[in-house]
């Protein structure tokens, strides 16, 4: 988990400028749902090709949020990214100007469905119930990428928490597209996990600004129990 956070002077600027302390007040656990990103082995695991250390440590957090999603009725889902060595996806936009060559194999083959890499983490407390989404792409919401927005929908989703990892890359991609969509979307800030805690704060700190709320793990439970 990240020890660095958003600082006190940019929280205040924030709220200055949009009049109030959070983005959005109020939230109905039954329209609420909690969006799992990336929790595999590719990124959590040791020896991960994708390897995000600090993962490790939000994996205590996420099941804390599942527990209470469970206990207030809110939907529960697992995003897990999933690659091809053809078709669409194989990405080759991004694996094929962002990966060096000898690594480009490896990378698709990593997170395709049946691998060890895309299993997602043992450490967590995951439901036979809950929902599972694919996506190809960093954003489960870019278009075509998965089917989240349609499962959202069919479950009477309007709010979206996000977590996982990597903050400032699929999560944050994520939850920016979710309030595009019109979802109100809040990222988890100690169930995040990026590779440095710049990349993390930097990611939180513009989403806080334009995109929506950041909220602790504490204040999730506390925003959702009081319902």
């Amino acid at each position: 988990m990240h020890d660095a956070s958003i600082s006190d002077e940019f929280r205040s600027a924030v709220v200055e400028r949009r009049g109030r302390s959070h983005a959005f007040e109020g939230y109905d656990p039954a329209g609420s749902a909690l969006i799992i990103v990336d929790m595999q082995n590719h990124f959590v695991a040791e020896g991960g090709l994708s390897e995000v250390p600090t993962a490790r440590g939000i994996v205590a957090n996420i099941n804390t949020l599942v527990d209470t999603f469970r206990a207030t009725g809110g939907t529960i889902v697992w995003v897990r990214s999933t690659m091809s060595m053809e078709g669409r996806g194989a990405w080759p936009m991004f694996f094929e100007n962002f990966i060096a060559p000898e690594r480009v194999r490896d990378s698709r083959a990593g997170l395709m469905a049946g691998t060890w890499g895309h299993e997602f983490f043992a450490g967590l407390d995951m439901g036979s119930e809950e929902l599972v989404v694919d996506k190809d792409r960093f954003s489960a919401f870019s278009p075509g990428a998965s089917t989240l927005d349609e499962t959202l929908k069919t479950h009477g989703v309007d709010t979206v928490f996000v977590a996982g990892t990597m903050t400032n890359v699929c999560c944050d991609s994520t939850a920016r597209d979710a309030m595009m969509l019109d979802y109100r979307a809040v990222m988890v800030e100690d169930a995040n996990a990026a590779r440095s805690d710049e990349a993390h704060v930097g990611a939180l700190s513009t989403f806080m600004s334009v995109f929506g709320d950041v909220l602790t793990t504490r204040e999730v439970i506390g925003a959702l129990q009081t319902k």
